[in-house]
């Protein structure tokens, strides 16, 4: 493979800290890369480098002459006095560009609801970062580096830019570098992963599956070099501690590497777990959206943003909720939690239920902005219980990331990100029984995303998540929901993968499966309503109904084992096995998918 551009031994330095230092890389053609690594450690600052958008403290970055570079940056770039038209396609008459297909195609995966001569200042953030896409996606590029593209995209988008990544070139041509906390989007598009971390790079092959699986294996590997380490260090200070006299017949050197190796031993500390942390009773009953409707605030009369909907949450239901813009995900959130009422319809609330929301601005946080991280915890409790055992605020606090420096920073000096994962700690230390988290990835890097998704895998109480990160969806929720902006809720026996089907069909203009009013199903899901079908249909359906839910329980079993051999495999470097255990878990996820489309089949028979 040809090489296209590379830096040799780049450094960066801000104050007294080293962002990067002295790192060497190069990008081949037919090279998909994706880079990873905690927010403030470089990475947007290694992308402009290679962009030769600035320049290194020291060091150099090179390129082929012919090579040209697509950069898209965090920021607005684009002229907010210019149309979306004038934007994208400069003066290019529409006769010009059309004719092209690549440039069709990016149109229509982009810009095709954008107003085409609105002025750009005049758009939304979502708006602005796809036309701000479209621009550089319709140009000719060698190599794209993409820094946070899904930002401000929904699941539809992600996807489309996924597939136009993938198919953009040929196998061994051009080349592309992201930057991105999706981590969906970085299995789905990328063969290799770089790790910035400390100032150095560190590079995996595959997706960020693939670089987890590597990375978790040589922590092992460090974890036993560390063991090695402690035992020799116990026998020099064993050595040591000897006495006066045994210690003067030794050389100097000796005492020297004792003394060395003990102040590298780092300090212990406890670790608590808050995913187990104490939560207020549920009882039987949630809450519940029983034939609710909504009218759009601030829209004509009649104006149904829902119309007739049920929902039924149950005591630990775990829902995820995808949709379109505008379709009233946040706005359900809210009826749920009692903040507005519907036009028409019930919203029944248990009595012992607490809620918790977390909102996408955070503006909890603005009340406390001159405290400092601790004493936002504290002033909820200064001690918990957690497992019979008591903890501080400050223990507490450094499960998600807040160091003891970072614990005595006032919340008005925290980013984006830090301000999330505190106002989530919050949220979880007032111990409610409801947890709702509207759009909970934004600013958070993957190791913070795997830290908070540690915490929600064993909270114990019911959780409702608005995203469009399907990875954090799969992980942290049970089942899935849609709004599709008809006013309708929808079961997603498939996932995230069957509302992107249903999305395509709407959008080619087909009817969506089940039209209608849908009926509630199990768990408070949605199912298309039934047509007029015999007793005999009806008992047959039910048989299958029980038959597939029972296979459907022996593949869970199945897969639950699975994985257990997997996380001994992966223990045991036995990677044969583990390909062949990955083998096994996609062919049973290819019978639950026709399991589970034969279980909805039964249920509009019966009408469920």
């Amino acid at each position: 493979m040809a090489h296209l551009l590379g830096g040799e031994n780049l450094t960066v330095s801000y104050a007294t800290r080293t962002v990067l230092d002295g790192i060497t890389l190069g990008l081949e053609e037919g090279d998909r890369i994706g880079m990873v690594g905690r927010n403030g450690d470089g990475k947007s600052t290694l992308m402009r480098l290679l962009a030769m958008r600035s320049t290194p403290d020291s060091g150099r970055v090179t390129k082929r002459s012919e090579v040209n570079i697509g950069y898209l940056d965090q920021s607005d770039v684009l002229d907010g006095d210019l149309t979306v038209g004038a934007a994208i396609v400069g003066d290019q008459a529409d006769y010009e560009w059309a004719r092209n297909p690549q440039i069709r195609e990016v149109m229509g995966g982009l810009v095709s609801d954008v107003d085409w001569h609105a002025n750009v200042h005049a758009l939304s953030g979502g708006q602005k970062r796809r036309v701000a896409l479209a621009k550089l996606l319709i140009e000719d590029h060698d190599v794209i580096m993409l820094d946070e593209p899904t930002n401000h995209l929904d699941v539809e988008g992600v996807a489309w830019l996924s597939r136009h990544l993938k198919t953009r070139w040929r196998a061994n041509q051009g080349a592309f570098l992201v930057v991105t906390h999706d981590r969906w989007f970085l299995d789905e598009v990328c063969t290799k992963t770089w790790e910035i971390h400390d100032g150095i790079m560190d590079p995996f092959d595959g997706g960020y599956a693939a670089y987890v699986l590597a990375r978790a294996e040589r922590d092992r590997a460090a974890n036993v070099m560390e063991g090695k380490r402690q035992m020799l260090v116990k026998k020099e200070l064993a050595w040591l501690r000897r006495g006066a006299p045994a210690r003067t017949a030794k050389p100097k050197f000796r005492i020297e590497a004792a003394n060395a190796l003990i102040a590298d031993v780092p300090e212990p500390r406890d670790s608590t777990a808050l995913s187990k942390m104490a939560t207020a009773r549920l009882g039987k009953d949630v809450l519940d959206l029983e034939n609710v409707s909504l009218d759009f605030l601030g829209g004509d009369p009649g104006q149904k943003l829902f119309d007739n909907i049920t929902l039924r949450l149950a005591p630990g239901e775990r829902l995820g909720l995808v949709g379109v813009n505008g379709a009233g995900k946040t706005t359900l959130l809210k009826l749920l939690n009692g903040e507005i009422e519907p036009s028409s319809g019930k919203v029944k609330r248990g009595k012992t239920v607490v809620t918790a929301v977390l909102t996408q601005e955070v503006k909890e946080l603005d009340d406390v902005s001159d405290l400092r991280v601790i004493e936002v915890i504290e002033r909820e409790k200064r001690s918990f219980n957690v497992g019979g055992k008591e903890f501080t605020a400050g223990q507490l606090v450094e499960q998600l990331g807040f160091t003891n420096e970072k614990q005595w920073t006032p919340v008005r000096d925290l980013s984006g990100g830090e301000r999330r994962r505190l106002q989530l700690l919050r949220l979880l230390v007032g111990e409610p029984n409801v947890l709702m988290l509207d759009e909970p990835t934004n600013d958070l890097d993957t190791d913070t995303l795997a830290a908070v998704e540690d915490v929600l895998d064993g909270w114990p109480g019911t959780l409702v998540v608005v995203s469009h990160d399907r990875y954090l969806l799969e992980r942290v929720t049970d089942h899935q929901m849609a709004l599709l902006g008809d006013g309708k809720i929808r079961a997603l026996p498939r996932g995230v993968d069957q509302y992107l089907e249903l999305r395509e069909s709407a959008l080619a203009g087909s009817t969506i499966t089940g039209g209608g009013n849908p009926v509630t199903g199990p768990s408070g899901s949605s199912a298309p309503a039934a047509s007029g079908s015999s007793e005999a249909e009806k008992r047959d359906a039910r048989k299958a109904k029980n038959r597939i839910e029972r296979q459907l329980g022996k593949l869970e079993q199945q897969e639950k084992k699975i994985h257990d051999q997997m996380v001994k495999s992966t223990a045991a470097s036995d990677f044969d096995a583990l390909a062949d255990q990955n083998k096994k878990l996609k062919d049973l996820a290819t019978d639950r998918e026709a399991l589970e489309l034969e279980w909805m089949e039964a249920l509009e028979v019966l009408g469920e």
